[in-house]
């Protein structure tokens, strides 16, 4: 193989990765629609700094009860409750699909569940890695559907950055995070992006535990999502003419953000995702905010 196409083959995780995230973006952009429309919001007021603390205090909370299923080695508790998050998920989804269809008027409920449960199982008893993939895709854009159009801005904006500075606490000094991922990996919860190294590969027969070579490149959907969030906002909450250039923005800056990390992740040594995803959308964010000329309040 030559050294073009090596190159070529190491950096295809990379592109691979962003392609997911733009098309989480641009799905969750999608959903936001029939969602806000359905009233799906988690709050009355979507303004509400108070919001974004709740948003980290759940966090800590499960982070916590992941640790301590761990620490019990009860790790069915961690994946009953991944699972009906799933199911749950992926109801939303649905339902908000499924109201665009007049002809489905009365049986969106009934639709959405059976698909979502089907859907479920598929992912518990066949969790290959194509599988895994388009479903974090709709899991990850619908999470950030309903979040994005929960908050508006300024929360958002609150949000990931005190998630970005968790993230970077949790990775790099306590360390916590990469126990956690460690010890759920196993499981082989959908709850990650899967981009295989080969087409042989097969995320059934990966073995979490042997300490050999992965075969395969790793992403939580949360990397996708969290930066999601501020995408989805900007397009719900700010009045926009045409192209809205925060949005573009955001989407572009979340992509910048990737490339910088994936660079330091190809070094071999663990990275905490959101200090780079989340600076990457706010900043572009910003950039489109200032040349658009709109108000963020």
């Amino acid at each position: 193989m030559s050294s073009s196409e090596q190159s070529i083959k190491d950096y295809l995780p990379i592109l691979s990765m962003g392609g997911l995230i733009l098309i989480v973006q641009i799905l969750a952009l999608f959903l936001s629609m029939p969602m806000k429309a359905n009233e799906m919001q988690a709050f009355e007021d979507p303004t509400q700094v108070s919001n974004s603390i709740y948003y980290v205090i759940m966090i800590l909370v499960f982070t916590l009860f992941v640790l301590l299923a761990l620490k019990k080695n009860i790790k069915w508790v961690i994946s009953l409750f991944i699972y009906l998050a799933i199911i749950t998920t992926l109801y939303y989804v649905f339902f908000a699909l499924f109201t665009l269809f007049p002809a489905l008027s009365g049986f969106e409920a009934v639709a959405s569940f059976v698909l979502s449960a089907g859907i479920t199982v598929l992912l518990y008893k066949y969790p290959e890695w194509y599988i895994v993939d388009i479903a974090g895709i709709c899991i990850a854009a619908g999470v950030s559907a309903l979040i994005g159009i929960s908050l508006s801005v300024i929360p958002v904006i609150i949000l990931l950055l005190l998630l970005a500075i968790y993230d970077a606490i949790s990775v790099y000094k306590t360390k916590h995070m990469i126990t956690m991922a460690e010890g759920i990996m196993d499981l082989k919860l959908p709850i990650l992006f899967v981009i295989p190294k080969n087409l042989n590969y097969s995320f059934l027969q990966e073995d979490f535990k042997s300490g050999e070579k992965r075969e395969a490149f790793f992403m939580g959907l949360g990397d996708a999502v969290m930066p999601t969030l501020l995408v989805v906002s900007a397009n719900v909450f700010m009045i926009s003419k045409g192209i809205s250039y925060p949005v573009i923005g955001a989407i572009l800056g979340t992509l910048a953000g990737h490339i910088v990390l994936s660079i330091l992740v190809m070094s071999g040594k663990p990275q905490a995702g959101l200090p780079f995803l989340n600076s990457g959308v706010i900043l572009g964010f910003f950039i489109g905010v200032l040349l658009s000329g709109a108000s963020i309040m």
